[in-house]
């Protein structure tokens, strides 16, 4: 039978005071938190037992530094004020759940004018891997940076990296031809800046669009929030001509376009439709009601999570290549446009 050394209750417990009061090795213990083979059922028991008792907290840090291989999974979010990327965060979460990976958060503004820099500190702090939701750089330096470190790119493919995405172009074409079928011909498309990578959404509207023998009607907007959505929407309100219905490239931009309405005195769906782009929570919301395009946000995360947990465990697989369909919700902030309605 072991017993237990004292010390002092104001020093953080180690690896050390582990093994003495399992009475093994310090080596065996740290074999037992790193999931290295060589340590019994029993005895990881016993260990993780008695680090649970002395307050033990493993430093995952120094513990990649011990076995020089890097386990932690860097996440990049472009804007976590977006609930989508929230849904992406605990999807990712989920595929975590069990493993002994940390995962390390860098957030950056939906501008994503910061995005090098905070992958950059993803790198600084060690990770293994970088899931990057969504990542507005060049393909080509993706590529390159997925060199130096390993890449998951979530609703976005990138060739030859670790994709995960849903069909952009399937769900702007859904989106805009339920508008066509309600008998809208001026509609809308409110899209952001249009960086590397983003721009299937505006680009399925423009065919479907013309396909339909009618021309699209692209508004850029500063950015891909609500606030700029409405500032924006404010000043096309005040024109003599506005569309009867909008298209937006997200569900921000769609209740950013909602709020513009409400203070012009335009109904929702009465003088305009709207339909939005993630199915996010607020969508879903009562009294916003909002029409959708569920991308799957919550299954994209579980999905990368799980690819960067497979790329750690081989750096040498091919490149997984995962899409999936997004599907449209009809609610109740789209109609048939005034006009057109049966009386």
């Amino acid at each position: 039978m072991t017993t237990q050394a004292a010390r002092d209750p104001r020093r953080p417990a180690t690896q050390e005071d582990v093994a003495r009061a399992v009475g093994v090795s310090r080596t065996l213990v740290s074999f037992a938190f790193r999931g290295a083979p060589g340590v019994s059922k029993e005895t990881r028991e016993a260990i993780f037992e008695a680090a649970a008792r002395l307050g033990y907290r493993q430093n995952a840090a120094a513990a990649d530094l011990a076995s020089k291989r890097a386990s932690a999974v860097g996440l990049y979010l472009l804007d976590i004020r977006n609930e989508t990327y929230a849904e992406i965060l605990s999807g990712i979460r989920g595929a975590l759940e069990g493993a002994r990976n940390r995962l390390v958060l860098s957030v950056a503004h939906s501008s994503g004018g910061t995005e090098r820099a905070g992958i950059e500190s993803l790198i600084e702090a060690r990770v293994g891997i970088v899931i990057g939701a969504t990542l507005l750089d060049s393909e080509d330096h993706v590529r390159e940076l997925s060199r130096s470190v390993p890449v998951v790119s979530v609703a976005r493919r990138i060739e030859g990296v670790d994709s995960v995405y849903s069909d952009d172009r399937m769900g702007a074409r859904a989106a805009t031809a339920h508008l066509l079928s309600l008998g809208h011909t001026r509609i809308a498309h409110f899209t952001g800046p249009s960086p590397f990578g983003y721009q299937d959404r505006e680009l399925a509207y423009e065919q479907t669009m013309r396909e339909a023998g009618l021309p699209p009607w692209v508004v850029v907007a500063d950015d891909y929030t609500q606030a700029s959505a409405e500032r924006l929407a404010l000043r096309l309100f005040d024109t003599e001509s506005r569309p009867t219905a909008i298209f937006a490239h997200n569900d921000q931009i769609a209740l950013g376009i909602r709020e513009a309405a409400y203070a012009k005195g335009i109904r929702v769906p009465e003088d305009l439709s709207l339909i939005g782009y993630d199915d996010s929570r607020l969508a879903r919301l009562r009294g916003i009601d909002l029409t959708s395009v569920d991308l799957g946000a919550l299954e994209l995360g579980r999905v990368a999570g799980a690819a960067a947990l497979e790329r750690l465990r081989d750096p040498h697989a091919p490149a997984v290549d995962v899409r999936s369909e997004p599907s449209l919700v009809v609610r109740a902030s789209t109609a048939p446009p005034r006009g057109s309605r049966s009386r």
